[in-house]
């Protein structure tokens, strides 16, 4: 009986599974994920399975940024919102990149116990009756008049009382975007299919950096966003915080250390070298899994 011929799709797949199944990859996920490494790893078959371009991706790729997701026990099914990975094309050849969703920022805040209320939304028309400059409070008890999507908040108050609300219109998302994002623009972006989404990751992102009190996982996210910023604002934005306020960055943020539970002076980002998922984190914290 002849063998099945089988399809550069399943060819795809195939070597990717692979690469999975390779026993030190399977003890990475095991020692990020322990009991949940199995759900992971199933899961991310299922994403590439069914998304052509990440198939053209390499393999040992799609795996290093799998693993960033796991290092923060995020599932990457994209409908569940916390993090998925998405393909861009650099110089024509396929890239893939994990991304965070606001969920996911919300989740890692949530981990540290010092919010008692986080939360980011959409504002559509008629919502919105006040917006004060100063102190960024906002008064959303309009009636929505339509479901036109005007804007996007974010809002968090620590466990201290202190309270912080960030709103930003459709106008200042899209700007923002088009400025930060390598993959605005082009048809596989989550800006394209998932624009509610990203505009409140947008949010949320930029209220926790600028007022948030921020634990290591959550420096490490926003690390790994920062890098899938285009060159040009990666340098403007250096030139910005280092001339007007050495607070515009990390170094003054309260960090909390995930053993003590206590707050610890930030450190500068390190230079992120060529992926060895040596190390993980065994880090017990509660997942959404």
């Amino acid at each position: 009986m002849p063998e099945a011929i089988q399809t550069p799709q399943q060819n795809a797949v195939q070597r990717f599974r692979t690469v999975l199944e390779d026993p030190i990859v399977q003890e990475q996920f095991k020692n990020a994920l322990e009991e949940n490494a199995p759900l992971f790893v199933a899961s991310l078959v299922d994403v590439v399975s069914n998304d052509k371009i990440l198939q053209e991706c390499s393999p040992k790729d799609l795996i290093r940024e799998a693993f960033k997701a796991a290092t923060l026990k995020l599932p990457i099914n994209k409908g569940l919102g916390f993090a998925w990975i998405v393909p861009f094309r650099e110089k024509g050849v396929p890239k893939p990149q994990m991304q965070i969703g606001y969920k996911g920022y919300i989740q890692l805040a949530q981990r540290t116990a010092q919010y008692r209320y986080i939360n980011a939304d959409i504002v559509y028309e008629g919502e919105l009756k006040k917006a004060d400059k100063l102190t960024g409070e906002i008064d959303l008890t309009g009636e929505a008049t339509s479901e036109v999507a005007i804007g996007y908040f974010a809002h968090i108050e620590t466990t201290n009382g202190f309270r912080k609300t960030l709103y930003m219109s459709k106008a200042q998302v899209e700007s923002h975007a088009k400025r930060y994002s390598k993959s605005f623009g082009q048809g596989y972006s989550p800006w394209k299919t998932n624009f509610d989404e990203m505009a409140m990751k947008t949010v949320i992102n930029s209220l926790l950096k600028r007022y948030g009190i921020l634990s290591v996982e959550m420096l490490g996210a926003f690390q790994g966003d920062d890098d899938q910023r285009t060159p040009e604002a990666k340098a403007q934005d250096d030139i910005t915080n280092f001339a007007n306020s050495e607070s515009a960055g990390f170094s003054d943020a309260e960090i909390i250390e995930p053993a003590t539970g206590r707050m610890a002076q930030a450190k500068a980002p390190q230079a992120e070298s060529a992926w060895e998922p040596v190390g993980a984190t065994n880090s017990k914290a509660r997942a959404p899994f």
